[in-house]
């Protein structure tokens, strides 16, 4: 069973694996699911398999709510699969599997387990008979001869380890599978044409296969082209697409052909796969090589050394690979972070990096790290995001494009609002394509992740201190300096403290079509959360703050990520000033989506911006299309 779980007040989800029969939620850590919050008890429910189902227990004063019905403290009631609980201010939602399918998945885990304690006992050896380091640097050339030794080497280790015993024949089939299914995704990613791994795994030159034997790889490629006929791939046009097919239907297929496949075969790709893994320990990124190279991966978070979750079209989900242990993750966290000239120790547990491919990477370990080491990657698309792009993908219509178009022609301060990872920063990317080639732009950021097709952009980044705590250079630091060049235009790729007063002071004074972004969950928080961060940098009372924002902001665009993992603009929201009774701002949203099915749409509200008459005169925008 998988259990999906949000604060009501936040729009990121995060997905829990439930493994065994029973799962307890609530504020305490003990829980296997912690919900942060004084309003859930420390023991709030209980799930557990009872039969063939499974019933939750509430445990908590309040009780909870499933769908409409209450469930009180004490009462326990019968969950199917797609019900939501209701404990506030958290909801879950519940994914039960039927008993023949989690039991296939537990077999699964059981055989990936095997699988990873065997890399672990392999790995162990060889750093022993071969003397290696096991943090080994991956840009060292790598001889055929070595590698040969090397894999030899491997495999003899394996075969010690009981690769060839009859009584692993269950984990030696398992093991193949991998290497077929790793096959099959590697094939269609260079099919496709796709650089998608980046900077971290452009060198590694150690993957190929030194010790094959042609015959083998001969009907490795034939079994390679069977499954995927098997699973129809050529009928599907997106790689992605494809790739989702592998993932999910690909196991039933082999676990009903793998019997017939002959024992030798069988132990050939098992060794090969072995191979593949330890090298990539050695001298690579280990289980983090696959998942890198992937193009439906956007994102890596390595909560533990067994646990390394994904994120896939905008939702999260266990990968089921890990690393052997902590020290081999600390290794090749202190690989990826070497390789941009940064360091990570324990007298600076935590480092932010970008990585020359503009993928941002941030690790931290122990002491801080209480759990082990913790690594997040989250990858640069290979391809930059159009609008177009976003309207194919349902993120907003062509009336609401075009309409922004028309906004960063006319020159309008916008404002993009939104929670983490909800695409933020990739809006920000696809109106900056609006902006004339003839103006000066000046950017700001934290990351360089910003990708103008401009001539004339200067693109600043901040700058962390030094071992000595001096030289550093702060968003702030840089929005002042921009001030004194000349710019037509600036954009902050994100406002987070003090720069939002000077960020504010320069769109009032004759930046205008300056945009920025900034944390917040709808287009009226925008307004709390800029009142909290000036304040970070001026002690100005609120009605001063107001009325820098009522005559610096002409719009906010909020995007949301939805429960299925769509990214979405949901408001289109113009700033029109000042209250002058009430000292507020006034806003009017122009565009608003209600609710977040797929059937939900951005439509217009039916008012019109201010600055509307500026738009028809400009011959940027026709009133009619507002109302399409």
């Amino acid at each position: 069973m998988r259990i999906w779980y949000n604060n009501i007040l936040d729009n990121t989800r995060y997905a829990v694996d439930v493994r065994g029969n029973r799962v307890r939620v609530g504020r305490d850590t003990g829980n296997d699911i912690v919900l942060n919050s004084p309003f859930v008890a420390g023991e709030a429910l209980a799930l557990f398999r009872s039969g063939d189902h499974w019933e939750l227990v509430a445990l908590g004063m309040n009780g909870c709510q499933i769908d409409d019905e209450e469930v009180h403290g004490g009462d326990t009631h019968e969950v199917a699969h797609g019900q939501t609980i209701k404990l506030f201010p958290f909801t879950l939602t519940l994914e039960i599997q039927g008993p023949v399918v989690e039991a296939m998945d537990a077999n699964m885990r059981v055989l990936d387990q095997e699988m990873s304690d065997l890399i672990r006992v392999i790995h162990l050896d060889l750093l022993r008979q071969m003397d290696l380091e096991s943090g080994a640097d991956p840009s060292r050339s790598l001889s055929d001869e070595y590698l040969l030794v090397l894999e030899q080497n491997l495999e003899e280790i394996a075969r010690i380890n009981g690769l060839k015993d009859r009584k692993k024949a269950r984990l030696v089939q398992h093991i193949a599978g991998h290497a077929v299914r790793g096959e099959i995704l590697n094939e269609l990613v260079a099919h496709a044409g796709q650089q998608t791994g980046g900077a971290l795994v452009e060198d590694a030159h150690w993957s190929r296969m030194v010790s094959q034997v042609p015959d083998r790889e001969r009907e490795l490629q034939n079994t390679v082209q069977y499954f995927s006929a098997k699973l129809g791939i050529a009928a599907i046009k997106e790689l992605t697409g494809q790739i989702a097919v592998v993932e999910n239907d690909f196991w039933s297929h082999w676990n009903a052909m793998a019997p017939d496949i002959s024992t030798d075969f069988l132990q050939y790709l098992a060794a090969r796969y072995l191979k593949k893994e330890i090298k990539d320990i050695v001298f690579g990124y280990g289980p983090l090589e696959d998942l890198l190279r992937s193009p439906a991966v956007s994102e890596i978070m390595v909560v533990s050394r067994d646990h390394i979750y994904i994120e896939k079209a905008g939702v999260l989900e266990n990968s089921g690979r890990q690393f052997i242990s902590d020290e081999v993750t600390e290794n090749i966290i202190q690989r990826i972070v070497s390789r941009v000239g940064r360091r990570v120790d324990k007298s600076a547990p935590l480092v932010d990096a970008r990585l020359t491919d503009g993928s941002r990477v941030n690790a931290i370990i122990p002491p801080i790290a209480v759990s082990g080491p913790c690594l997040t990657i989250r990858k640069f698309p290979s391809r930059k995001m159009l609008i177009d792009d976003l309207i194919a993908k349902g993120s907003m219509t062509q009336t609401v494009a075009e309409f922004l178009r028309a906004a960063v022609l006319a020159r309008c301060n916008i404002l993009i609002s939104g929670g983490t990872g909800t695409g933020k920063t990739t809006l920000l990317n696809c109106l900056s394509d609006f902006i004339p080639d003839k103006e000066r732009i000046v950017t700001v950021e934290d990351t360089a992740e910003l990708q103008l097709n401009k001539e004339h952009v200067v693109r600043l980044e901040t700058k962390p201190a030094n071992i000595e705590g001096a030289g550093a250079y702060t968003i702030r630091d840089l929005v002042k300096n921009s001030l004194r060049m000349r710019p037509d235009r600036i954009v902050v790729g994100e406002c987070r403290a003090g720069e939002a007063l000077d960020m504010l002071q320069a769109m009032n004074t004759g930046h205008d079509g300056s945009m920025t972004t900034i944390h917040a969950n709808t287009s009226e928080d925008v307004v709390l959360r800029l009142e909290v961060l000036v304040q970070m940098a001026a002690n100005l009372p609120i009605q001063s703050i107001h009325r820098q924002i009522g005559s610096a902001l002409d719009l906010i665009v909020q995007l949301k990520r939805m429960r299925d993992g769509r990214r979405c603009v949901v408001q289109v929201t113009e700033v029109v000033g000042v209250d002058p009774e009430g000292h507020g701002i006034q806003m009017r949203d122009i565009f608003y989506m209600e609710g977040e099915g797929r059937g939900s749409v951005l439509a217009p509200t039916g008012s019109l911006p201010t600055f509307m008459g500026k738009l028809i005169e400009l011959k940027l925008i026709q009133l009619d299309k507002m109302y399409k």
